[in-house]
């Protein structure tokens, strides 16, 4: 992670810093100008493609975005409210420059970020997330635009038309769904798609209001969803984020089926087809002991990265496996996409489950997670762990008690103030109880830092 970019882009609250309107025109150059060099190298159009979730912030946003990316020449074009992954997808359709999404994903409404996406639908790479951030820092005024700005909805009907275009509509005749657009991007998509591939659709969520995108609603908050599956006896429920770049599913009972359930079913099938190269799948360091050994009970090797989908998407790419994904609902499946797509994995789980012939809860009973407990740590810095003195050697001691039935992973949120601890094992009372060690021995040793 770099001084502003994360791993998903550059967050914060919107006006604070970065999100101010000087560092925000400032960044739009600066991007711009680095990426001015490929766009000449792929003879592509100097243009760049904008969406943004509902955020209150994100027009303001957007306002100062454009005048950074048009004072170094390139044209705008706004999608206007529209998912991450559509943006991505624009960018290939259309040969465009790059792809910039304005929003905070998960993250509460007074949040608000900017992610960009190369001319290959992929996330930037480090190394030029580093160079941007050090023009950013030594520049000192931004010349007046000269770039043109116009709105183009009619890249979300190319969008709409690749999602109908990846799945057999028949398979979903009259099947009954909850959507949950956590008032945020997928707010008007999602339903016109599900609905126009003939299913029965229940909404919930569905505004275009930014005050309460992710309140109590989307992948983080699922519990309403899947209350209604069972009320309205749908067959499936998907909860998608503020920008619809993950989902969580729920079977016809009403028990969450997380990006892992969605992989692993998705990862059998592709291998029952033969279209799992190597047989293989990617997830996270953060995967479950539990899917992991399921899966490879089955035939399927893990290919475990670190956190972050872009991550991920790099050893899909390099290994060319053919999916992947995060516990989180990140899911990308490379024959379609190179970034993560709630829309899209909601339908490719739900037509590899119609032709099945199975129910949901077939896919949520076939596997069980072990304990785990996840602690979130508020924090004001992030000090390196490996400058604690005795950190990281009691964490060992910690997770030696385990007996090698179970792991910890600590590592600090690259998108919000937080330091993550997450315990596993088979026993879940000591589980819970290193859990607690280790929370309590990272606040002894930055007491007073």
């Amino acid at each position: 992670m770099g001084k502003y970019f994360g791993t998903d882009g550059v967050r914060a609250v919107a006006g604070q810093f970065p999100l101010t309107e000087d560092f925000i025109v400032k960044l739009g150059y600066c991007a711009l100008k680095e990426l001015a060099v490929v766009a000449q190298e792929q003879h592509l159009k100097n243009q760049v493609i904008i969406a943004r979730d509902t955020r209150l912030s994100g027009p303001s946003i957007l306002e100062n975005l454009s005048a950074g990316i048009r004072a170094a020449g390139a044209d705008v074009l706004d999608m206007g409210i529209a998912p991450t992954p559509a943006v991505a997808t624009a960018v290939k359709q259309t040969g465009s420059l790059c792809g910039i999404v304005i929003s905070a994903s998960h993250n509460p409404p007074e949040f608000n970020g900017i992610k960009f996406f190369s001319h290959r639908g992929t996330k930037l790479p480090e190394e030029m997330e580093d160079s941007i951030e050090a023009a950013v820092e030594k520049l000192t005024e931004v010349p007046a635009a000269v770039g043109t700005y116009r709105p183009a909805p009619e890249l979300v009907e190319g969008y709409k038309n690749f999602l109908k275009a990846t799945i057999d509509p028949r398979v979903f005749k009259d099947t009954k769904v909850v959507l949950d657009c956590a008032n945020g991007a997928a707010y008007k998509i999602a339903p016109e798609v599900f609905k126009s591939l003939g299913m029965k659709v229940v909404v919930l969520a569905d505004k275009n209001d930014g005050a309460l995108i992710n309140e109590g609603v989307g992948a983080l908050h699922t519990s309403k969803m899947r209350a209604l599956v069972k009320q309205e006896n749908a067959y499936a429920g998907f909860s998608f984020d503020g920008d619809a770049d993950r989902v969580i599913a729920s079977d016809e009972e009403g028990r969450p089926l997380d990006g892992e359930y969605i992989i692993a079913a998705s990862a059998l099938a592709l291998k029952q087809e033969g279209k799992l190269p190597q047989n293989k799948a990617v997830m996270t360091i953060m995967a479950n002991l539990g899917c992991i050994n399921y899966l490879k009970e089955n035939g399927v090797e893990m290919a475990l990265t670190p956190v972050g989908d872009k991550y991920v998407a790099q050893t899909l790419e390099k290994d060319g496996l053919a999916i992947g994904g995060e516990t989180s609902g990140h899911i990308i499946f490379p024959y379609y996409s190179n970034t993560g797509d709630g829309i899209l994995s909601a339908l490719q789980f739900l037509q590899l489950a119609k032709k099945s012939g199975l129910s949901m809860s077939e896919f949520a009973l076939r596997w069980k997670k072990y304990p785990c407990e996840l602690r979130a740590i508020a924090v004001e810095q992030k000090p390196a762990l490996e400058s604690l003195p005795g950190f990281l050697e009691g964490i060992q001691f910690l997770e030696n008690r385990l007996g090698g039935k179970g792991r910890i992973f600590v590592r600090y949120s690259g998108t919000e103030p937080k330091l993550r601890i997450l315990v596993e094992g088979e026993d879940e009372s000591l589980v819970k109880q290193t859990a607690e060690e280790a929370e309590t021995l990272y606040r002894s040793k930055t007491e007073g830092k």
